[in-house]
């Protein structure tokens, strides 16, 4: 399922989704020296290698090897990963960088990252297979999402239907996008990464208090316009 957008009015343009998108593409292209033809050029070293990484938690490996559980948010492996996971991270984003503000969105979207990484590297700690992409991370949007927004209808186009397009209740496609991460894994793809940034998504808006707490906070300091309550509900 590919989601197109959802039904939620938004009283702020999503900054820092949008920009996050942007620098997701643009460092897709610059990696390739702006050609499809080539694979990654300038930034091979920046994906996160589990093992890597878990040795220099540890203090056996090389320190730098931290820094990429950050730099691999920015990396995709090709044109479809790239726009799979932007899709996603604009039609979810948004909703959650209106209630939550930008700033606090950032902090909270590469704190969901790096959540993610961990669990796929304490899942697998003796793998040297490079991960990369921001689906972690976009795998917490949606897990605050769920908590936050789950009676929402996001319009979806189904693929292997001939991209028929119809309207799902938000919890419905997203308790579907989770339980294929975790019961179908695939070849290639770090499953354990986006299921752990989805928990790590949702345990952020229990810690907050929950829906109404992160609901109410986010009206008393503006983020909400005061008809927000119907469009949530719906």
């Amino acid at each position: 399922m590919i989601p197109l957008r959802d039904d939620r009015e938004r009283r702020f343009f999503p900054v820092v989704t949008w920009t996050l998108v942007a620098l997701c593409t643009v460092v897709f292209f610059w990696d390739r020296k702006f050609t499809l033809a080539l694979g990654t050029v300038h930034f091979a070293d920046l994906m996160m290698r589990p093992r890597e990484v878990w040795l220099a938690i540890t203090g056996r490996g090389d320190p730098f090897a931290l820094v990429t559980l950050y730099t691999s948010m920015f990396l995709h492996g090709s044109v479809l990963h790239l726009a799979g996971n932007m899709v996603f991270l604009a039609v979810f984003g948004a909703s959650i960088e209106d209630v939550m503000g930008s700033w606090r969105f950032a902090l909270y979207y590469f704190g969901w990252g790096i959540a993610a990484a961990l669990t796929q590297i304490f899942v697998n700690t003796t793998s040297l297979a490079p991960t990369l992409g921001a689906s972690g991370a976009i795998g917490g949007i949606m897990g605050a999402y769920l908590l936050l927004f789950p009676a929402n209808k996001i319009r979806v186009s189904i693929p292997w239907l001939g991209f028929a397009t119809f309207k799902l209740n938000a919890w419905v496609m997203l308790l579907i996008w989770f339980l294929y991460q975790v019961c179908i894994p695939q070849d290639g793809v770090a499953n354990w990464a986006h299921a752990g940034g989805f928990l790590a998504g949702m345990l952020t808006i229990l810690a907050m208090g929950g829906r109404p707490a992160v609901l109410e906070a986010a009206q008393r300091e503006g983020f909400l316009g005061n008809n927000s309550s119907s469009a949530e509900h719906s």
